[in-house]
């Protein structure tokens, strides 16, 4: 998301050449420019200029003072004022819970100001910071805390259920935000905290750009979550990727980079979404606001835009639809609003097209390509180029390297498809506790996304999947966990989960679920089983029971493919 830019334009863009595209980059990443690279001892490429922790790219925000960071409700948090909180938070994470460097310090809460609050005092403190899915149920959470056996949490009242009994088993420290009723032993309420001083620094701990600053799980292809561990260094090149983007964007519109007022974003994507942090690190890096939903909801987002004069919109492609439905029964033409830019999902072509049929060129459209693994958006696409390629995913960041590879791994030439490989800074250096994953996806330093690609004119186009996995608005779901939970249940033999297109969401998630003889158990039924396992966004919308086998091949899997033209027909009947 880039820093807003005066509302005047050159005029109708038409798409940038090869060569004025080159220019631009250069202009940004040759030597002594803003984003200069060199290649790292250890292989990838690095910006050469900018922070190197995450602790020294948040503490340049406090130069921005009296202007509003966060906005939720009827409350506005400043710059200042959310400085010298993190900073409070993260002195008693050391001084009083006598926590280092290095241990796991779990986030979960839905967005407010707060959720921001304890991520950056998690990373003041040194701490390794553990954001995790609101969504997920009691026992999803359980896996997770098992595995990284946290020292401390920071949750709200919603999620201390899910965590409350841990914290009595481990002694793990816990600290409740707008929570109401009991706590366990050794827990205390944020709100008991004494004010934080304005003018107190954050603790005196050192911070090195190879420490771990983060874990972020995503599930794996054996459907267990995998803790992706991001290093500072690997943070703060994710903190330069977006900054870089939005210098490129004015300069192909010829503006200068940073000019007018700092942008006002509405964030939509869940705090603990890797695509967040690329919105996010987009804001603090010019000083911008960031107005918080709680929940999504359209005719809401549309009051808000119009209250905060809002000028960037962040979400999923689903959201960024609804919003232009919404804005069209409303009759609203989104006068503030300068930039609406989605990732997590794949975006259908036709979102731009809507966008600039209604709009013309006054909104600049933005979409981008990233995975937990490459902590946010490597890839992006805007303006002009995006509206001339819309299925594109876009052009990589300087520090990130792309290879289009064959079944060998070996490069293969621009116009074929292969498999997508990624290298760069912003990359994680791999699973936490897998070393066995962490080899697999990783050979000799690049991350295999399990993504099909092809490279055309320095653009990247994702166009198929390796991994068995569904993206439901942005949430990604792998088949093989949702298969897990049916086949728990007593009266499924086979089962098999795969994704149908949806207009809005992308992809929704269908079963095909085979009973044993004489089951009279119904397709609501079985989501109903698979709901008290797994989140609600992994509930299969559409399930299809059958008597009948499933198609296998010769070694025993199951023809998915065989199945897909029958579940989109059911599909298409309603759940």
């Amino acid at each position: 998301m880039p820093h807003a830019e005066p509302s005047s334009s050159p005029g109708p863009s038409s798409p940038p050449d090869p060569e004025a595209l080159a220019r631009v980059e250069a202009s940004l990443t040759g030597p002594g420019a803003p984003f200069a690279v060199v290649r790292a001892e250890h292989g990838p490429l690095i910006y050469a200029n900018g922070p190197r922790t995450l602790r020294e790219f948040v503490e340049t925000t406090w130069a921005f003072g009296d202007q509003p960071f966060l906005i939720s409700g009827e409350r506005t948090c400043s710059y200042g004022e959310f400085f010298a909180a993190a900073s409070s938070l993260a002195r008693r994470l050391t001084e009083s819970y006598g926590l280092r460097p290095g241990g796991r310090a779990v986030v979960a809460m839905r967005n407010r100001p707060e959720w921001q609050i304890a991520f950056w005092a998690a990373q003041l403190a040194g701490l390794v910071a553990v954001p995790l899915n609101t969504w997920w149920t009691e026992g999803e959470f359980g896996y997770a805390l098992d595995d990284c056996e946290p020292a401390v949490l920071m949750v709200d009242g919603e999620q201390l259920s899910k965590v409350a009994d841990r914290c009595r088993r481990t002694g793990a420290r816990l600290v409740v935000f707008h929570g109401e009723g009991e706590l366990p032993p050794g827990a205390e309420r944020y709100a008991d905290l004494p004010e934080p001083d304005p003018y107190a620094a954050p603790p005196e701990v050192e911070i090195r750009p190879e420490d771990d600053s983060t874990i972020i799980y995503t599930s794996g292809t054996t459907g267990r979550p995998k803790g992706a561990v991001a290093t500072h260094l690997a943070q703060a090149g994710a903190a330069l990727n977006p900054r870089y983007q939005a210098a490129a964007s004015a300069l192909s519109r010829g503006v200068v980079p940073g000019q007018g007022p700092a942008p006002v974003t509405l964030m939509t994507f869940p705090f603990f979404h890797v695509a967040a942090f690329t919105g996010l690190y987009a804001a603090m890096a010019a000083g911008g606001a960031l107005v918080l939903m709680e929940k999504w909801d359209a005719e809401e987002a549309l009051r808000l835009i119009r209250r905060h004069g809002v000028t960037h919109y962040a979400g999923v492609p689903a959201t960024a639809l609804q919003l232009l439905a919404a804005a069209d029964r409303a009759g609203d033409g989104l006068e503030s609003l300068k930039g609406l830019n989605t990732g997590g999902a794949a975006a259908p072509p036709d979102l731009v097209a809507r966008l600039t049929a209604r709009h013309g060129e006054r909104i600049e459209p933005r979409n981008g390509y990233g995975l937990t693994e490459t902590s946010g958006g490597v890839l992006a696409v805007f303006g002009a180029a995006y509206r001339a390629h819309p299925d594109s995913a876009g052009t990589p960041t300087p520090v990130t390297e792309v290879r289009i590879a064959g079944p060998a791994g070996d490069a293969l030439p621009d116009g074929e498809t292969g498999e997508l490989w990624l290298r760069g800074q912003s990359l994680v250096r791999g699973y936490w506790r897998d070393e066995a994953a962490t080899a697999e996806a990783f050979p000799g330093g690049w991350f295999r996304t399990g993504d099909l690609a092809v490279v055309r004119g320095g653009r990247v186009s994702v166009v198929d999947r390796i991994k068995d996995m569904v993206v439901r608005g942005g949430e990604n779901v792998y088949c093989v966990e949702v298969e897990a939970a049916l086949h728990d249940h007593p009266d499924v033999e086979d089962a098999a989960v795969l994704g149908v297109p949806h207009p809005v969401l992308g992809e929704e998630v269908a079963a095909v679920v085979r009973v044993r003889p004489g089951s009279a158990v119904t397709a609501d039924a079985l989501r109903e089983h698979v709901g008290r396992s797994l989140a609600v966004f992994k509930v299969p919308a559409h399930v299809l029971v059958t008597r009948e086998p499933l198609p296998r091949n010769a070694t025993g899997k199951i023809l998915k493919r065989e199945l897909r033209g029958v579940v989109q027909e059911y599909a298409q009947q309603g759940p």
